[in-house]
């Protein structure tokens, strides 16, 4: 459930209502999903955050400059298909992948493709912001 309403608001913030961004509903599914899996999406356990859970992932996998990029002001690094599926635990993926009726390897290529951008989007000030769920600063930032 928390996953669906994650996904909508995910592809709502990157532009998933239109034309110009063919897959932006469907990347806010699979962020969603992805989220979702790794901490509820709502309100994650203790003080933590899904998003924060995820970028200390990325960031212990050696993705510490573009997990940084997307925080920080500036331009987004990209990363690969491979190098998300190389961070994520494969029984993530496999679920992301799973509710999203794709490969674990095109799961991890769309959230390669869209990561970086709703990451960028979610820390406007600089930093993962922590106390406030995922969903409300969704909202936030989509108006």
């Amino acid at each position: 459930m928390a996953g669906n309403d994650l996904g909508s608001l995910l592809g709502g913030l990157l532009g998933g209502g239109g034309q110009s961004g063919s897959s932006g509903g469907g990347a806010g599914n699979i962020l969603g999903a992805l989220l979702g899996a790794l901490g509820g999406g709502a309100s994650g356990n203790g003080g933590g955050s899904p998003l924060g859970g995820l970028m200390d992932m990325l960031t212990k996998s050696g993705l510490v400059d573009q997990a940084q990029s997307w925080v920080g002001s500036g331009e987004n690094k990209a990363v690969s298909g491979r190098q998300i599926a190389e961070a994520l635990p494969d029984e993530t993926l496999q679920k992301v992948a799973e509710q999203n009726g794709v490969s674990p390897q095109q799961a991890a290529d769309q959230i390669a493709q869209s990561l970086p951008q709703a990451v960028d989007k979610l820390t406007p000030t600089g930093q993962i912001p922590s106390g406030t769920s995922l969903e409300d600063l969704i909202k936030q930032q989509s108006l």
